[in-house]
């Protein structure tokens, strides 16, 4: 009698707290702590029915413990069981031979791969150990398998336990981390491939399936950018947006990332016929929902940009569209002009009379203190805007990126081309460093950036340390399953025309200025631009632009950006035209400054110098 009212009360406590008997193979910490409260409660309201009913009966106190204990002791054991069958036929129904893995963090992220690895026969790994670098965890065991070492030991474990694979389970990892992480697994001669963080696991797949190779961002040394979602959603949504330059890197992932905020429209204007095919077929697929309108264009060409906006009457600009390669605008400064200064212009005012209530320009850190054609062009489109910012209803402002990891051209895809090609990879210089982001964390600051801007801010992404060229190379090399200066030879170059060692992020005269963005810093320059004085400029650089005058372009760009440094190159063409010889080297104070006087003295006077 005493057994059944147990029975039943205990059956009711745990279908009360949902402790089912299904599934036991899946039992969790969770399912425990139910299991041990609804035996606990079980056992007290059996005790006490028992009391009442049998208070005669003497029933020993111990006789309540026992029965506690034995229930927990079945409930688990039990499911333990279960799990252990379920799990032992799963890995018989496998084909394959397993690969013996080496699991390189004994954190969170490496006990929950450990336990994947366990419970995935499909995975084929075998794993033998866990590795830290944290020497408190040497000797503990997790989930069956021992820490057996630090980095440094890798390539002894490897050889002793004949370690065919290594998973490298540190999300949190900085960049130096990593690539001192990278250093040991490639020394030690074996497969080696990245757990990804919980935002990764978060918006993808099971643990197991996202399993992947070490890629070049996983060495910058700094967490994703995370976007106010809701602010940007709340400006975007429902408008007509236009970015020019739309089938770029940049301009292209702009797109992708507007798209999610449910836009009215997405206007993608662009001079590059096939790239911006290619980008409106890719809209299309993954973006159904989205009204998507290619329109070839030339930001040059006024007629265009006044037909274009007045067509589809947008509200908000994306200005993507410029040159930005320095050793070619070095060697066409008047194209880069005509695009960059006197493109942005035309766009701009294209906005104004258009009504555009709110324009975000792409900029560049190369505008700080430039020594290039690029750099100095963007450093006066960004006048530009300021100057008419202050004098007009749409409100302007600019975003400043560093490099950008991936886009057309840039470093990374080079030196993959280089390695691919068997070497050697060429840097310029040892000690040449940048600041890297990648292209969504581009397009991500300028979506936040015109949500958070009010008109007239430069605005720059927290990038972290700068990088040095010569580290990303090597690491590139090592990501490839090569090894630097054996496999694949590193050449130094020199500095090419207008190149900077080491780029900039405000002038002297900008002072930061928070953002409610905690990655996002605002620059604000004490003076504005007056845009009658702006106008006047316009006037006189058309001037030298049609009459192709080197000379008188870098003039003037030094007059409007006292802190422009023309390249040796530009200084060089700027003199070809006199047979006076002077000697321009890069890097020597005094012979910039006599070649600068050089000019000066040229063009205010067209007599030959002797």
């Amino acid at each position: 009698m005493a057994l059944c009212i147990w029975a039943v009360i205990k059956s009711i406590s745990f279908i009360a707290l949902n402790v089912g008997w299904q599934h036991w193979r899946h039992t969790s910490t969770h399912d425990v702590v139910r299991i041990v409260v609804a035996n606990s409660i079980g056992s007290i309201l059996g005790a006490v029915c028992l009391l009442f009913l049998f208070s005669s009966a003497n029933i020993p106190r111990s006789v309540y413990v026992i029965d506690w204990l034995i229930s927990c002791l079945l409930t688990f054991g039990g499911r333990l069981v279960v799990r252990a069958i379920v799990n032992q036929r799963q890995w018989a129904k496998v084909k394959g031979e397993r690969v013996r893995t080496l699991i390189y963090g004994a954190g969170a992220a490496g006990l929950a791969l450990l336990r994947e690895l366990h419970q995935n026969p499909a995975l084929l790994c075998d794993p033998i150990g866990l590795v830290d670098d944290d020497r408190q965890k040497l000797g503990l065991v997790l989930d069956g398998k021992k820490v057996m070492g630090i980095g440094e030991d890798l390539r002894t474990l490897v050889q002793r336990h004949d370690i065919a694979r290594i998973l490298i389970a540190i999300p949190s990892a900085s960049g130096a981390e990593m690539a001192r992480i990278m250093k040991f697994t490639s020394d030690a001669e074996v497969e080696y491939k990245m757990v990804p963080g919980l935002g990764e696991l978060v918006m993808g797949d099971e643990l197991g399936k996202q399993i992947r190779n070490i890629s070049v961002e996983d060495l910058l040394g700094r967490k994703a950018v995370h976007l106010n979602v809701d602010l940007i959603h709340k400006r975007i949504q429902g408008r007509v947006v236009m970015v020019t330059g739309a089938a770029g890197s940049i301009g292209s992932e702009i797109c992708r990332q507007i798209a999610h905020f449910q836009p009215q429209a997405i206007v993608a204007y662009d001079q590059a016929e096939t790239p911006l095919f290619n980008i409106d077929r890719e809209m299309k697929r993954k973006f159904p929902h989205v009204t998507f309108h290619p329109e070839i264009g030339d930001i040059t060409k006024l007629s265009s940009l006044h037909r274009v906006m007045q067509n589809y009457q947008p509200s908000i600009l994306y200005h993507a569209a410029a040159y930005k390669h320095v050793p070619l605008m070095e060697r066409h400064a008047f194209a880069a002009v005509e695009t960059n200064i006197f493109g942005t212009w035309k766009v701009a005012s294209a906005a104004i009379e258009n009504g555009i209530e709110d324009f975000v320009m792409i900029s560049s850190d190369k505008a700080v203190q430039p020594t290039n054609m690029m750099g100095a062009t963007k450093r006066m489109a960004e006048l530009l805007i300021k100057a008419l910012n202050s004098k007009s209803a749409t409100k302007f402002v600019a975003v400043r990126f560093g490099n950008v990891l991936g886009s057309n051209g840039s470093v990374v895809p080079i030196f993959k081309e280089q390695i691919a090609a068997g070497g050697p990879v060429t840097v310029t210089h040892p000690e040449m460093r940048r600041y890297f982001m990648t292209i969504p964390e581009a397009a991500q600051l300028v979506l936040q950036a015109y949500s958070i801007g009010k008109g007239g801010e430069i605005f720059v992404l927290d990038m972290g340390e700068p990088v040095k060229i010569t580290d990303l190379a090597s690491n590139l090399i090592l990501l490839s399953g090569l090894r630097p200066h054996k496999d694949i030879e590193i050449q130094y170059t020199g500095l090419r025309p207008g190149e900077k060692m080491f780029e900039e992020l405000n002038l002297c005269d900008e002072h930061l200025v928070p953002t409610s963005h905690p990655k996002i810093r605002s620059y604000i320059n004490n003076g504005n631009p007056d845009t009658k004085q702006i106008k006047q400029m316009l006037q006189r650089l058309q001037q030298i632009t049609e009459n192709q005058e080197v000379g008188n372009l870098v003039l003037l760009l030094k007059e409007l950006i006292p802190d422009y440094n023309p390249s040796s190159q530009l200084l060089k063409e700027a003199l070809a035209v006199e047979s006076y010889p002077v000697t321009v080297t890069d890097g020597l104070p005094v012979a910039r400054a006599r070649a600068e006087a050089t000019v000066i003295r040229m063009v205010s006077s067209a007599v030959p110098l002797n």
